[in-house]
């Protein structure tokens, strides 16, 4: 079971990239996939998540109609599309995934995943 997350790398202010989370292993469609930031200096952050069952997606404040969460199932993807790119933007992301159910807000804890990708750095700035 592993995740790969990718797509990471240097964008001006205002500028989009899109991060790839692939598993191999085990279908995504059957697992809640989180992506979460860390700066340097600061605690992991929650980004967003999609559950497994209904495919709901949630949004931190900091990028709620920024970025959009979406999963290819034919492709074992889920995708992070992040428009309008800040310097605060800036961390290294990481994906995570959790197959058993739990209720939907434990899904912005970091400690409710059971895999997690190696990170892929993003950073914003002119």
């Amino acid at each position: 079971v592993q995740l790969q997350a990718s797509g990471g790398g240097l964008v001006q202010p205002g500028g989009s990239l899109r991060l790839s989370c692939a598993a191999s292993g085990f279908p995504l469609d059957y697992y809640a996939i989180g992506w979460f930031r860390q700066a340097p200096g600061k605690e992991r952050e929650w980004v967003s998540y999609i559950s497994s069952s209904d495919g709901i997606k949630k949004y931190a404040d900091s990028v709620k109609g920024r970025f959009t969460i979406s999963r290819d199932n034919a492709k074992n993807i889920v995708y992070l599309q992040m428009n309008s790119l800040k310097p605060e933007d800036t961390a290294v992301y990481y994906c995570a995934a959790r197959r058993s159910a739990v209720v939907l807000s434990a899904l912005r804890n970091f400690r409710s995943y059971d895999y997690w990708g190696q990170g892929t750095q993003v950073t914003v700035s002119s």
